[in-house]
């Protein structure tokens, strides 16, 4: 593989990870509720995001799309270089992204709705955004080394950070909703409303571990760039490091539990081990055994992923399908939602695929 050769597998598992967010997971959920005992089953469930501690499949949702942000920096940054820019142009191409992505999620808050008293400042766009940058800058300015360091010491000081220093308002434990310190700080400051009231799982300290989640991804990046090895070795490579990392993340586990609000030590490397097996999975079906025809349904969102989150926020695609099947729909039942809901996938899908076709792609 070259090095310059774009990776279909990203762009098929961004595709993969997007779905989801494009109503899948609904789907599933309609499904489930059409069936008796549905609502009580284990895949129900996993469509569900874990209130506080613990951990399901959408839990992996947003931590997967950083770092698969992270992966492509490396070849966005050979590239880059080998066309000529200069670092300070490389440099303002980072904040200046970094910055449009914490715009653009205070945007989809809903900024021109000029309610500002009710605007919520973080964002997940604004969490990827500030996450990629930190980890970019770290990617151009330290060796290997120098950011393994860096990340392990981010995430030991992140969990000594939480354990062991409460939110001096609360009297409840340093690990509850209440109680710990990564909420105090987004209280104290006061940027805008918080997503839970009184804490946001988007908050300020907990970009500290996000920038090792989106590190991760840089570390696979620069690994796939690699000569070294054959693709089947990076493959087998790959899913060791993510069977280590896994058993890392759930001892960890024990003493700072998995829990995306609070973007855990433990939950950035279960995540992680997640992310890196997936994009295996997918690097070895696509890029190196060659099984490429299936990819372009995910492709299609995939290179388009940033769009389509912020459309959905735009555009009423539940409405769109409600007015070409909601006739339909009403004489499916408890199966009428999973049509409309399969409906409004298909209209997103459709925009998407117009865009593709034309080759159009919103680059950030």
């Amino acid at each position: 593989m070259e090095k310059s050769k774009r990776l279909l597998s990203l762009d098929a598992l961004r595709g993969f990870d997007m779905l989801m967010i494009m109503g899948f997971a609904t789907l599933i959920q309609h499904i489930c509720q059409a069936v008796p005992g549905g609502t009580e089953s284990a895949l129900y469930a996993q469509m569900e995001h874990a209130w506080w501690d613990g951990f399901t499949f959408m839990d992996t949702i947003f931590p997967l799309f950083l770092f698969i942000a992270g992966i492509s920096f490396p070849f966005s940054y050979a590239k880059q270089k080998a066309t000529g820019r200069t670092s300070g142009q490389i440099h303002r191409k980072i904040l200046s992204r970094g910055i449009i992505l914490v715009l653009l999620g205070v945007m989809v808050n809903g900024f021109f709705r000029l309610d500002f008293a009710h605007l919520r400042i973080y964002s997940v766009l604004g969490r990827i955004g500030i996450a990629w940058m930190v980890a970019a800058l770290l990617y151009i300015h330290c060796g290997r080394t120098a950011r393994a360091v860096i990340a392990a010491g981010l995430l030991v000081g992140y969990w000594l950070l939480v354990a062991f220093v409460p939110a001096p308002d609360s009297a409840a434990g340093p690990l509850t909703q209440d109680g710990n310190i990564v909420g105090y700080v987004d209280r104290a400051l006061g940027l805008g409303v918080l997503y839970r009231g009184n804490f946001d799982p988007e908050g300020l300290l907990s970009h500290i571990p996000a920038v090792v989640t989106a590190m991760l991804g840089m570390f696979t990046g620069e690994f796939i760039r690699s000569e070294k090895w054959t693709g089947e070795s990076k493959t087998v490579m790959m899913l060791a490091a993510a069977v280590v990392m896994l058993g890392l993340g759930l001892l960890w586990g024990l003493v700072f539990p998995v829990n995306k609000n609070l973007w855990s030590s433990s939950f950035v490397l279960v995540c992680g081990a997640y992310s890196l097996a997936m994009f295996a999975l997918f690097y070895w079906i696509i890029d190196v055994k060659g099984w490429k025809k299936w990819t372009t349904f995910f492709a299609v969102i995939g290179m388009n992923s940033i769009t389509i989150y912020i459309l959905q926020h735009i555009v009423d695609f539940y409405g769109i399908s409600s007015y070409f099947l909601g006739g339909l729909a009403g004489f499916l039942g408890a199966w009428g939602p999973v049509l409309l809901t399969a409906g409004a996938i298909a209209a997103a899908w459709l925009v998407l695929y117009f865009l593709y076709r034309q080759k159009i792609f919103l680059k950030i």
